[in-house]
């Protein structure tokens, strides 16, 4: 019987990953040309930090986690990396280095839900953090850096989506109306929305049950959910953020339903979609999360960022094209091919040859498939007079030239 990987989890192969490679390089480039540093984490962390750091009223903790128990210890795989990264920053004092903060990160994730398109239970995201600025211009940086890196990728049909969903303090008042509103009929809606209800009442405008959906489509609650509800502070913030991406250039919809699903959000929330995904159109999301620090038990720093699933991207951006080496040694002397492979690729020029010392229309066939632009070729007229020829797979072109000018040649 053949073993095959869990449901919801897919290798990357050889044939698929300079894909990912694509991804991560522009990622990178991006990033630190921005000044951001790449962190790394640990795949699995406490499973308290998920707890408090994500919040018990989310989705992600109540069903999604994969947690184990090892030596009396609760443990899970992460299924974000934001609490991940904050707990980082704490433990290794990173509040002590000069300020904002700003980080990137790219690997797996891990949640326990449905597989579909797009969506898998071992997935990757790549994000960026900032921390340590207050102002609504860091929120307008790290939206310009998703919005760049999306079209590096030619990810095509984006739209911005932002809100402000306050402050812990303006949002009391805000969540006691849409407690009162929906109570009447609360017994109607999904058992997820019944302990948002208590826990989190705001989440219960992210649910995605079509029940639910149409019972909050009631004037009263248009009426609270549109209201002008945040404090001054937060909507000066708010009007900050949207003065710096008309400065950018960056189109955006207000969407007053758009909550996000972490309990940790404060003030900017937003989502980025595509018109070339279907009900399930984000892209990317994010936002501010100005108390998480202090909650993991660091000092009150105020951050911001978001994250992209890497999959998701790659089911809508077009394919790059793949890897390919520069020269195939094609020669039945395997001494010399191996010699003249070597010098070759320390020079810096991609090639490989036949380790099964194939005869040589075997040899120029394989290098051919592997869309190399040259054969070089060793036969022994080649070999007895310091020579290479040098055949363009691609015009059929050939010269014979001396060994030492090859690396000038390609």
């Amino acid at each position: 019987m053949i073993i095959k990987a869990p449901k919801g989890t897919d290798d990357i192969t050889a044939q698929d990953s300079y894909i990912w490679q694509f991804m991560e390089n522009k990622a990178q480039n991006l990033f630190e040309n921005s000044n951001y540093k790449e962190i790394r984490t640990p795949i699995f962390e406490s499973t308290e930090l998920f707890q408090r750091g994500v919040g018990d009223s989310t989705d992600i903790v109540n069903k999604e986690m994969y947690t184990f128990i090892q030596k009396e210890r609760s443990l899970t795989l992460r299924p974000e990396n934001t609490a991940g990264v904050v707990r980082a920053y704490i433990e290794n004092g990173m509040h002590r280095l000069p300020g904002p903060l700003k980080l990137w990160y790219k690997g797996p994730m891990f949640r326990y839900e449905r597989p579909q398109g797009g969506r898998k239970r071992q997935f990757h995201q790549v994000g960026v953090e900032l921390l340590g600025i207050q102002e609504a211009i860091a929120d307008a940086e790290v939206i310009k850096l998703a919005m760049e890196y999306l079209d590096e990728l030619n990810i095509p049909g984006l739209s911005l989506e932002i809100n402000n969903i306050g402050c812990p303090e303006c949002r009391n008042d805000f969540r006691d109306k849409i407690r009162n509103a929906v109570q009447p009929g609360l017994n109607m809606f999904c058992a997820d929305c019944k302990v948002r209800y208590d826990k989190n009442p705001l989440r219960m405008l992210d649910c995605k049950n079509q029940t639910c959906k149409e019972l909050l489509d009631t004037e009263e609650l248009k009426e609270i959910i549109n209201s002008d509800y945040i404090c001054q502070e937060c909507s000066d913030h708010f009007d900050s953020l949207k003065n710096y991406l008309d400065i950018l250039n960056i189109e955006y919809t207000i969407n007053k339903k758009l909550v996000r699903g972490l309990d940790y959000y404060t003030k900017t929330v937003f989502e980025i979609t595509s018109n070339n995904l279907g009900a399930q159109n984000a892209v990317c999301g994010g936002g501010r999360y100005d108390g998480l620090v202090k909650i993991l038990g660091g000092k009150d720093t105020p951050a911001v960022g978001w994250a992209m699933g890497m999959e998701r991207l790659m089911a809508i951006m077009p394919a790059p094209k793949p890897n390919k080496i520069k020269a195939f040694v094609v020669s039945n002397n395997i001494d010399k091919a191996l010699e003249l492979v070597f010098k070759l690729r320390s020079r810096g020029i991609s090639t490989d040859f036949d380790l099964a010392n194939r005869k040589f229309v075997k040899q120029l066939d394989k290098a051919s498939k592997l869309n190399a632009d040259y054969a070089v070729i060793l036969g022994e007229d080649e070999i007895n007079f310091g020579k290479v020829t040098v055949k363009n797979l691609k015009t059929s072109e050939q010269q014979t030239i001396s060994e030492d000018k090859i690396f000038g040649h390609l």
